[in-house]
């Protein structure tokens, strides 16, 4: 709670002060509230450290506000007049005071206060004078009460993307891409020197995509093939000749590229099952969140939950992760012989302490909440370096995990890239539900996991 001053508690030489770290966030909350979508106040590409990115004047303008709403005078303040000099501008990172003191009252609770905003090394960024319209009567107010406003930024993929293309691009064999959309996103990524596609299908069709979709196919090369079928064999043998080193699905049912690829005989067989991993980038959330298996497995044995759980930690490794967090969902948190899923959960737990799962801390049961959120888990008195702090989310079957990933794409807006893993090659799964930025990103995730796969730690992992 807080209380404002009235226009008779005030006195000449009253000060008032605040800090505040500009941050990206602010810049885009700015833009929409203003409309001032001047580019220099808003970084580009998710660099957020140029010096060339600058704050709005206003928005420094709007931090005096604050403390004359909030602090001196407070509660029920008008503004009269605001006249401001900017000496300097100031940079995403920067920590902020912001002053204000009183230097005159007049008659008719008006009051004359001088104002600035420095940097932490004192360096004046702006000054001014502001008249306001102070309270007469005491207001108290509570803290908090405005709304978080999550912000629909989806960095983690733009980092993604920036990684995989300073990687040789990925020679990808793009299994049907007869469909605008599902063409469309390997040559976006193409042109950006992610993959380099083969494109296996029948040529007309891929021609007319190509046509619909307004892309220039003419530098790649295409595979004939006379049903989908018939290009997912064609795709899996250029991976066994060594000339594609990851799939990407086109306009086919997964169970039919699968089919080939774990054939027997001829196929991509590795040797863990095969899982499927929605790579979720979330507004709000300040680390990506992956979440498996929601596509292949329907209702995975506790063996088959092991090889999923390996799988989504090497992914999160190779994504730059130290130490992921690996949190084994169930409907509650404790282990209960009436619920399966947390049997399962509990022995994952214990098998990553016994070192048969590597990588990753993996705990479990979690519910939902308390395996994301720390309120909660504290609430439920759990006590856990997993619990509130979850990078990996292994769910009890394939129904549970799909209505998990699609809650958070069409409620949440999240972004999602889709990879399946367990053969001896990414298989790039994307949805025509799919953005730009997520078709990107799944083919950005599939150079990185293959990049992790060919270094020295992974061929560690792929050995033991």
């Amino acid at each position: 709670m807080r209380e404002n001053k009235t226009y008779d508690e005030i006195s000449v030489g009253d000060e008032a002060t605040i800090k505040r770290v500009l941050t990206a966030n602010d810049l885009y909350i700015f833009a929409h509230a203003s409309g001032n979508l001047n580019p220099l106040h808003m970084p580009h590409d998710g660099d957020e450290s140029s010096p060339e990115i600058v704050a709005p004047s206003m928005w420094l303008g709007a931090l005096i506000s604050s403390v004359l709403g909030n602090i001196l005078p407070g509660a029920g303040t008008l503004y009269k007049s605001q006249n401001l000099k900017f000496l300097d501008r100031a940079h995403v990172g920067d920590e902020l005071t912001v002053k204000v003191r009183v230097r005159a009252k007049q008659p008719g609770n008006q009051v004359e206060l001088d104002t600035t905003v420095t940097r932490r090394n004192g360096d004046l960024i702006a000054e001014g004078i502001a008249e306001v319209l102070a309270p007469v009567r005491k207001i108290t107010a509570e803290e908090g009460q405005v709304p978080n406003v999550p912000i629909e930024r989806h960095r983690h993929f733009d980092g993604f993307i920036e990684k995989a293309r300073k990687l040789e691009p990925l020679r990808t064999a793009v299994v049907a891409p007869e469909e605008p959309h599902a063409l469309k996103g390997a040559i976006m990524a193409a042109e950006l020197g992610i993959i380099r596609p083969i494109l296996a299908g029948d040529r007309r069709r891929i021609e007319d995509a190509a046509k619909a979709a307004g892309c220039d196919i003419s530098a790649y090369e295409i595979i004939e093939a006379a049903s989908a079928q018939e290009a997912a064999a064609k795709s899996v043998a250029l991976v066994l000749e060594g000339r594609a080193q990851s799939l990407m699905k086109g306009h086919l049912h997964t169970d039919e590229l699968l089919h080939e690829v774990m054939k027997k005989d001829g196929g991509l067989r590795g040797a863990r099952r095969l899982s499927h991993v929605f790579i979720m980038d979330v507004p709000g959330l300040e680390h990506m969140l992956l979440i498996s298996d929601a596509a292949i497995n329907i209702a995975p044995t506790l063996e088959d939950k092991v090889d999923i759980t390996q799988n989504a930690i090497d992914l999160a490794l190779s994504l730059g992760m130290k130490q992921p967090r690996v949190g084994v969902l169930s409907a509650v948190e404790i282990v209960t012989p009436k619920i399966p899923s947390t049997l399962d959960a509990a022995i994952l737990s214990k098998m990553a302490e016994r070192g048969q799962i590597l990588g990753g801390v993996v705990d479990g049961p979690l519910a939902m909440d308390n395996a994301i959120d720390m309120e909660a888990a504290k609430t439920k008195g759990i006590t856990s370096l997993v619990a509130g702090h979850a990078d990996i989310l292994i769910v009890p079957n394939l129904e549970s995990g799909n209505m998990l990933a699609k809650e958070l794409s069409f409620i949440a807006h999240a972004d999602s890239a889709g990879i399946v893993l367990g053969a001896k090659v990414p298989v790039i799964l994307t949805s025509r539900a799919d953005n730009e930025k997520a078709r990107l990103a799944s083919c950005a995730v599939a150079a990185l996991y293959r990049a992790w796969q060919n270094s020295s730690a992974g061929a560690r992992r792929e050995a033991a």
